[in-house]
């Protein structure tokens, strides 16, 4: 039986990173609607989502919208730079420190109670060194699970602080609507609203076994777990991913089999310059798609050895593309992602001249030399020859 702890687990997230750290750097921005990205809405500010405006949006439909938004264009470099920031407040704060992604992280403030107070306070300092320090505001989720403490913050926002104590967890979780169970996006949650199940609690009442058939075994017990919070888990500093990936987002437009396959080769080429830049090879490769009608899908193939060979990875994701062909020329496609899993530590490849052109592997190690020396569009694909290269998101350190 799952027993809470005390509340000593904080959720920090920066509020509308991209568009924030946008406002923080331009002062003519703040208090203004603000969309980065222009052909697809990367991050909006709190002013643009008050206007329905919402990430992974066309450009054109988050315009109209709100015609008073200011769209700039993503300066990755300035958010690299402001997650470093922020996470040397984190880390100064404690050395329990699991990052989700380059703007958020579960921090926990266990046992230092004699020497930096309570949790809400260690909480209020957080938020006052990452005003100061960092120029952003961070909203913060206290409680016993990791879970909940997402959620306390997600309810919290913008610029706010929420603790949930011992005892009161399942008062405050089961009125909330389904959609606040961490893991269920819109499809699943269509799925539980034709049951009339929309809320937590009610999600929470049901036996997994009568939820099996629609969502799986394992996807069933874990939502009616999280629903009657019961999260086990630990905050755990600075593990290796799991997997490297990226994703690119679709206008809603249709697009021919060449021009996706030119996306899919970006992604395919971004990734393994990814996994070689870390040292690492993978075996499993992951194909993650979303729909026009907001409904995901992924399909997945694990090769005998692992590579981070480019023609390996997209021979492979070439082949779950064709797989869902029926159904993205039905539906349309906004979003792929494709990733790479089972991950290996690899030794890094020796560059010896003259190259053997059928040598895949010294040929990938020669791109990414030419690549690290004189930038990233200094050498190209030839598919992609003309084409303006999609942003790479920033990722946490491996």
């Amino acid at each position: 039986m799952f027993v809470p702890r005390e509340a000593t687990i904080l959720h920090a997230d920066a509020d509308a990173f991209f568009a924030s750290v946008e406002q923080r750097d331009d002062p003519r921005l703040r208090g203004r609607p603000v969309i980065v990205g222009g052909g697809v809405v990367l991050a909006a500010s709190y002013e643009a989502k008050a206007c329905g405006v919402r990430t992974a949006m066309g450009g054109r439909q988050a315009r109209r919208l709100c015609p008073a938004a200011v769209v700039v264009p993503p300066r990755m470099a300035a958010y690299v730079e402001a997650s470093k920031a922020l996470y040397a407040v984190f880390e100064d704060t404690t050395p329990l420190v699991e990052g989700l992604s380059i703007d958020e992280a579960f921090l926990d403030v266990r046992g230092m109670q004699r020497i930096a107070g309570s949790p809400v306070e260690i909480a209020r300092r957080l938020r006052s060194a990452v005003r100061e320090r960092v120029g952003l505001a961070v909203t913060v989720g206290i409680a016993p699970t990791k879970f909940l403490a997402k959620v306390a913050s997600t309810h919290a926002k913008p610029d706010g602080l929420l603790v949930v104590p011992v005892g009161r967890e399942l008062a405050f979780l089961h009125p909330l609507p389904v959609e606040r169970i961490w893991g269920v996006g819109p499809a699943t949650a269509a799925r539980l609203r034709d049951r009339r199940i929309t809320t937590v609690g009610r999600l929470a009442a049901v036996p997994p076994a009568a939820l099996e058939p629609m969502l799986g075994r394992g996807v069933a017990r874990h939502l009616v777990a999280l629903a009657n919070n019961r999260d086990p888990r630990r905050v755990e500093p600075r593990r290796r991913r799991g997997s490297i990936g990226s994703q690119h987002a679709l206008a809603r437009s249709r697009r021919s089999p060449a021009e996706l396959d030119a996306e899919l080769v970006a992604i395919v080429d971004r990734v393994t310059r990814r996994l070689r830049a870390a040292h690492r090879v993978g075996r499993t490769i992951v194909l993650r798609l979303r729909y026009g009608d907001f409904s995901r899908a992924t399909r997945s193939h694990t090769l005998p050895h692992a590579t981070a060979q480019t023609q390996a990875v997209l021979d492979v994701a070439r082949a779950l593309l064709a797989t869902a062909r029926p159904a993205y020329e039905r539906r349309g496609l906004t979003l792929i992602g494709v990733s790479v899993a089972n991950l290996e530590h690899d030794l890094p490849i020796q560059l010896c001249l003259p190259l053997d052109p059928a040598d895949r592997a010294l040929l990938d190690a020669a791109l990414d030399e030419i690549r690290n020396r004189f930038g990233t569009t200094a050498i190209t694909r030839a598919v992609l020859l003309g084409r303006t290269p999609s942003l790479a998101m920033p990722l946490l350190p491996d």
